[in-house]
């Protein structure tokens, strides 16, 4: 008794309708055109003066209740049944002021009846007197009904149990004995009975395989930015609700007009498992450091492990902006590539070199008999300065790394990120600093995976975390792929630079299609230089950065390998 009902629970034994109809059924069809709240969702009206009726001294139409000594008799139960037949015929018909009317508080019947046809959205009211109820109080008499409820822009019917008490008035006459209860057995005094909307649930964010990623500490800041993906939304529902107190956290749901769709969730590019390989790797190596690092898949530039250290502050992967050092050389050396030379070619690498800055390499002596690949190899700084003095016109680093490496561009990943800048230098001190990824050029783990990408693949794709990105927002493309020779010969670089080279140490027994190549950025000021290494496995790219970690084979070096070999 009291509960909702849905339209296809069954009938309880001695019902009217089980009985065949041994008394009238009562039907009253109302469509109610009432003005309804459009802002904000469902309204609803605080029922307070309603169901309570404010002072009663204000209400011209009270009765006060007379002292139990001089009560007046209980109308019998036919009385009750007639009185409480006309009062649900009124309301059923849509007749408010009639059916108030027919109450001993005509004032708080109407306004809560509206109230109730209003909020809830009413558009038909059946009812269906089922016999006499259990009598309230004394001198009353009680009524039971079956009330149906159908709602505006949809089929769904709601059925309950509900009941009436009926009282003798002053002058003698039967009449509903107004209380919340009236329009639901729930329902009290201060309490809201409104149309309320189901919010769907949210769909889960997943992997590219539909594996949970709530474990990984790197990626809550990550998937906090996250939007929507087109289409992944669930569609609110609605029920109608009794709220108790103030807040609607205490709502007492009684039916379910619509039920919500459930979210479809969000599927990401990134690979639980490497996820999971990428953030013990950089916790392993970064020693406490702050740091990140970034796994690409080569082919389709979508982002498969992102890893932070700390794990749980900004998403420096993606918005850190540090000088990339010797890591840039993979630009510096495609623009050489394709101003002329090729990894043969005679590039002395002396021991100092100026600019008119002086600059020198990690390691003393002269290299005069070096080529471009054994400079690639070993890192030479000043190699690549009087070859790019020389060779390229300020400017040309920028356009190479926008071109066709899409580095400098604008970028939509799905998340928040740091574009990276590549500006043409003011002097040909700025402009040697760029050469070795030193001066004013801002990249961070991301640049620095698809530099790595690229090469492996010959063409710039952008990475992606979210696939199709946010409406409107299409990844970003280069000009042009990388000259197919240029792209050759880097990779030979990069695989040499792994077997023999400053990333052999790292790079050790790690098979397939590899390349590496380090990078150690001087800061001033800094007591240590920034750790740098990327490199990839077939069709895998991973970058890492180390802040304060030294040398790029050693801490960042080592994190991108036990990441590389998780990559099956």
């Amino acid at each position: 008794m009291g509960e909702s009902m849905d339209m296809d629970e069954e009938e309880p034994a001695g019902s009217e309708r089980a009985a065949g109809g041994r008394r009238a059924v009562l039907t009253g069809i109302g469509v109610l055109c009432a003005a309804m709240l459009t802002v904000g969702g469902y309204g609803a009206w605080n029922l307070v003066g309603a169901v309570t009726g404010g002072s009663r001294g204000s209400d011209p139409n009270h009765r006060p209740a007379q002292a139990s000594s001089s009560l007046p008799q209980a109308p019998t139960q036919a009385q009750a049944d007639d009185a409480a037949r006309e009062f649900l015929g009124r309301w059923a018909a849509g007749d408010l002021a009639a059916a108030a009317g027919l109450t001993d508080r005509p004032d708080a019947a109407l306004a809560a009846l509206t109230a109730f046809r209003d909020q809830v959205r009413v558009r038909s009211l059946a009812f269906t007197p089922s016999g006499a109820a259990p009598a309230p109080a004394a001198g009353q008499a009680g009524v039971g009904f079956r009330a149906s409820v159908g709602f505006a822009d949809t089929g769904s019917i709601w059925e309950y149990d509900g009941a009436l008490a009926v009282a003798r008035s002053g002058q003698g006459k039967p009449l509903v004995h107004w209380s919340p209860t009236v329009i639901h057995p729930h329902l009290g005094p201060g309490e809201t009975i409104a149309l309320q909307p189901l919010h769907a649930a949210a769909g889960r964010v997943t992997d590219r395989n539909g594996k949970a990623l709530e474990e990984f500490p790197s990626l809550r800041q990550v998937l906090a930015g996250l939007p929507p993906a087109p289409g992944a939304g669930g569609d609110d529902g609605s029920a109608v609700m009794i709220t108790h107190g103030p807040g609607a956290a205490d709502a007492e749901p009684l039916f379910t007009v619509t039920a919500p769709t459930a979210a479809t969730g969000t599927r990401l590019t990134l690979d639980a498992d490497l996820q999971r390989a990428a953030e013990a790797a950089l916790h392993d190596r970064a020693g406490g450091h702050p740091g990140s690092l970034v796994a690409i898949d080569t082919g389709t530039g979508g982002i498969l492990a992102v890893a932070n250290s700390p794990a749980e502050q900004f998403n420096r992967a993606f918005l850190g902006g540090i000088a990339p050092g010797s890591t840039m050389k993979v630009i510096t050396a495609a623009a050489l590539l394709e101003a002329g030379l090729d990894p043969g070619s005679a590039v002395p690498c002396p021991s100092t070199t100026n600019s008119p800055r002086l600059w020198h390499n990690d390691e003393d002596g002269d290299h005069l008999d070096n080529t471009l690949a054994e400079d690639f190899a070993e890192s030479c700084n000043t190699a690549f300065i009087d070859q790019g003095l020389t060779k390229l016109a300020p400017g040309t680093l920028a356009k190479v790394a926008a071109e066709q490496f899409g580095v400098g561009l604008v970028w939509h990943t799905g998340v928040e990120s740091f574009d990276a800048t590549v500006p043409v230098p003011k002097n040909s001190d700025e402009q040697a600093a760029e050469y070795i990824g030193q001066g004013s050029i801002r990249a961070n783990a991301l640049t620095m995976a698809s530099v790595a990408a690229t090469v492996q693949s010959g063409a710039f794709h952008q990475p992606v975390l979210l696939a199709g990105g946010p409406t409107g927002d299409r990844p970003a493309t280069a000009a042009r792929k990388l000259p197919a020779q240029v792209a050759t010969d880097l990779r030979s670089m990069m695989a040499r630079t792994a077997a023999e080279g400053t990333a052999a140490s790292a790079m050790a027994g790690i098979s397939g299609r590899v390349g590496a190549k380090t990078g150690t950025a001087e800061v001033d000021g800094a007591p240590a230089a920034n750790s740098w290494f990327i490199a990839y496995r077939d069709n895998v790219a991973v970058a890492a950065e180390i802040e304060g970690a030294g040398y790029g084979a050693q801490a960042a070096g080592q994190a991108v390998a036990q990441v590389l070999r998780a990559v099956r």
